[in-house]
């Protein structure tokens, strides 16, 4: 590690985040100080009534004053996870429920825990993947020795983590972007991350700082054909968040590109090769596994019932980007002004990722996947937010910003979006 950041363009970025870490800390610290926005938001259809005053009162795990700027929404879910589990009284259930004639095997963790009733409604946290909250939980325990309450205590790991994951996506999106643009192109990739209109995500309770350390560095080893190392990045990514197992596209990319695969042609087949073959498609394997666990049976179930995203949900998908597209027309205030950005977000996504396709097609075809199957879940919410796992947006900025009017340009446009963003999520208004 210390020899790592011995070269200079890391210490740069180290840097770069340690200043990016004191400036979201400060702001989001100093907002309520200073500002008090007028509620509800009427951002979404639904977002009045989950926004009203006193509306999150009965949400405990959203209540502790202490980083409470940085929780809200899905933070409350992944707080509840790492301090009691995924089945707590803490949290709502919604009317679905796991058929126990479904488990694949007759034990855990295929079959729901001894302390789930036959018949109990599922838990909203069934919906979130395991690594983020169980991350929280692990440091929490020597966390725990500040003195602060649990959900204090997980309030901090989460952001630690949160922060720490986004420093390595950094890092690792420089090295990414510095194969392609030389150093000072790295440099700026690594920036415009975090000020990107939604790396405020970056210091939340949320999963993208985590999910983009593991599946960049999964992207830089794949490239650098450690597929072990890539692999095991790229399994961790998965049970972050289910797009990871779409770095098993980039990972199959280096492994044909390195003429392994002609090894198991039957006059020249080896061990060896099926072997690399398999480890290359660890993602797949570990979200198969995981699919068919309770817990996944149990995700799909919840998904579902109540927060209506699948995978390719195409009457869905064409219904509420209808919505958003007359929404824009109408020019409804604060709707259009959200919808806006989410388009424009999911756009540019698929722009740079296909004219990454020529340039790194490894990390295009992973984002293109990414861009995809957001775009087609069948919600038009939060795809400004998605498409920051997806390095080939940065990589075309940081392009662009070898022009020294686009680089200032971009930054403060950029910064001032993510401030308004970050200000909304701040006081628990809706920020994708």
């Amino acid at each position: 590690m210390r020899s790592f950041f011995n070269t200079p363009a890391h210490r740069t970025v180290a840097w770069i985040w340690a200043g990016w870490v004191f400036a979201m800390l400060a702001f989001q610290a100093y907002l309520p100080a200073r500002l008090e926005l007028a509620r509800p938001d009427y951002a979404i259809e639904w977002t009045p009534q989950e926004t009203r005053a006193g509306a999150q009162a009965d949400k405990l795990y959203l209540n502790e004053p202490f980083l409470n700027t940085h929780v809200s929404w899905d933070s409350e879910f992944y707080l509840a996870i790492a301090n009691e589990g995924y089945h707590s009284s803490n949290i709502r259930q919604v009317d679905g429920y796991f058929d126990s004639a479904n488990a694949q095997l007759p034990f855990w963790p295929f079959s729901p825990p001894a302390s789930v009733a036959p018949g109990e409604r599922l838990s909203m946290s069934l919906a979130f993947f395991p690594l983020y909250p169980l991350s929280m939980r692990a440091l929490s325990a020597p966390l725990s020795l500040l003195g602060m309450n649990p959900v204090a205590t997980a309030s901090l790991a989460g952001v630690t983590i949160s922060l720490l994951g986004a420093l390595a996506g950094m890092l690792a999106l420089y090295q990414l972007a510095k194969d392609e643009l030389g150093e000072e192109g790295g440099l700026r990739a690594a920036f415009y991350l975090v000020i990107f209109p939604s790396g405020f995500f970056l210091a939340q309770v949320y999963t993208e700082g985590l999910f983009v350390g593991l599946a960049f560095w999964s992207l830089v080893m794949a490239r650098r054909k450690r597929f072990a190392w890539a692999a095991a990045l790229a399994v961790l990514a998965t049970y972050a968040r289910a797009v990871g197992v779409l770095l098993v596209l980039p990972l199959l990319y280096h492994w044909v590109q390195s003429g392994a695969w002609k090894q198991l042609q039957p006059k020249q087949f080896s061990w060896r090769a099926l072997a690399g073959l398999l480890t290359v498609s660890a993602p797949v394997l570990a979200f198969g596994l995981w699919r068919i666990s309770y817990y996944g049976q149990a995700f799909t179930i919840v998904e579902d019932v109540w927060f209506g995203r699948g995978l390719l949900e195409w009457g869905k998908t064409v219904y509420n980007w209808g919505v958003v597209l007359e929404t824009l027309r109408a020019g409804v205030s604060q709707s259009s002004a959200y919808y806006a950005l989410e388009l424009a977000g999911i756009l540019s996504g698929f722009v740079a990722c296909l004219l990454g396709l020529r340039r790194h097609p490894d990390l295009a075809l992973f984002g293109l996947a990414v861009v995809f199957v957001s775009f087609t879940s069948g919600q038009a919410q939060g795809m400004y937010r998605y498409i920051l796992v997806a390095p080939s947006v940065f990589l075309l900025l940081a392009r662009a910003g070898k022009h020294a009017a686009f680089d200032r340009s971009w930054s403060m446009v950029s910064l001032l979006l993510m401030s308004i963003m970050a200000a909304l999520f701040s006081f628990d208004m809706w920020a994708g």
